[in-house]
């Protein structure tokens, strides 16, 4: 018996992952909160012929917290996709600042309400809100840094699609398994094709090839963006990626063995390998790795990939641990205000 909640369940993201999560079986109750829309979201899931019950919860006003806290009790799962698309005239730390506080409010919400759930967020920016996440549920005194999880997924599907579409009929993007490590954003993710299958694959490629590839990962967002005349982002892809880490985590509870998914997480000396993490990335104090999960989280940081990495991928880290200090410094800061 799990409750999964979802917090921003009526948005882009929000409603094809609520789809994919009435479709699992483990999960017997899918609860969905939103600030608008979201009874009709429920409404229509809920006469799916899955085993899930679905409920929704809609605030009366902006000072209603009845709803947040009925939709997060006894939650074993948490996601947040919920936040707002950057709109025209919109400056980055516009999108910042609402978004961080959306964010922030629901980290209240969950450690007055489920301090021991599983938390993902999707929320952009990914490597500022994960520490407001963290940081809230420091000062609440609930936090458990194996179950705070940034989810850079998105990265890793892009990765193994891309790198297939380079070698039509000779590969598909279900071969692969990319190490996408460092945030997610930009210059702050780093893809490590020089490891594993796609090796061979990516040293036949010429160096403008190569950068080529390594760009198009990273600014992935750009051509969904695009291709969408600017009227959306990319929902549906991050929506299949914030399943899949919920799905690993979900059969990790359930008591599956060498799962290995990477994350968005703070390097924290309780958690085995991050001491060794943070040393290898100028101690920074959140960054993505793989990571083993077990029924309690994160149980170990597979830190020794990154002395694995090829001259030139080192050169993308070093770009990535520059950007990537100012994003949490941004984040932690505007939680401890």
């Amino acid at each position: 018996m799990v409750k999964v909640a979802v917090l921003g369940a009526a948005g882009g993201i929000g409603q094809p992952l609520s789809l994919l999560l009435k479709l699992n079986p483990q999960v017997s109750e899918l609860s969905l909160f939103d600030v608008v829309n979201v009874p009709g979201v429920g409404a229509d899931l809920s006469h799916i012929n899955s085993d899930s019950t679905t409920k929704s919860y809609l605030p009366v006003d902006k000072e209603d917290k009845t709803a947040l806290a009925n939709a997060l009790s006894g939650s074993d799962i948490v996601i947040i996709p919920a936040g707002v698309p950057r709109k025209p005239g919109m400056t980055r730390d516009d999108l910042f600042n609402i978004n961080a506080s959306i964010v922030k409010g629901l980290a209240e919400g969950i450690a007055a309400n489920c301090p021991k759930a599983f938390v993902l967020i999707i929320s952009n920016p990914v490597n500022s809100t994960v520490p407001i996440v963290a940081e809230t549920l420091k000062q609440k005194g609930v936090y458990d840094p194996a179950k705070v999880f940034g989810v850079t997924t998105l990265d890793i599907v892009r990765a193994n699609t891309f790198i297939a579409q380079l070698y039509p009929g000779e590969t598909k993007p279900t071969d692969f398994n990319v190490r996408v490590i460092g945030g997610h954003s930009g210059e702050t993710i780093v893809p490590l094709y020089s490891l594993g299958e796609t090796k061979s694959y990516y040293g036949k490629l010429s160096a403008e090839q190569q950068a080529e590839l390594i760009k198009r990962v990273q600014f992935g967002g750009d051509e969904v963006v695009q291709a969408k005349n600017g009227a959306g982002s990319a929902t549906l892809s991050m929506a299949y990626a914030g399943y899949r880490l919920a799905e690993s985590i979900l059969k990790a509870v359930s008591g599956a063995e060498d799962i290995v998914e990477c994350t968005f997480l703070n390097l924290v000396d309780e958690i085995k390998g991050a001491k060794e993490a943070k040393a290898l990335v100028n101690g920074l104090d959140f960054f993505s790795l793989p990571v083993k999960l077990s029924k309690n989280g994160i149980a170990e940081v597979q830190y020794d990939i990154l002395n694995q990495i090829s001259e030139s991928e080192k050169k993308l880290l070093g770009v990535c641990i520059d950007q990537l200090q100012k994003n949490i410094e941004k984040g932690v800061t505007f939680a401890s205000k």
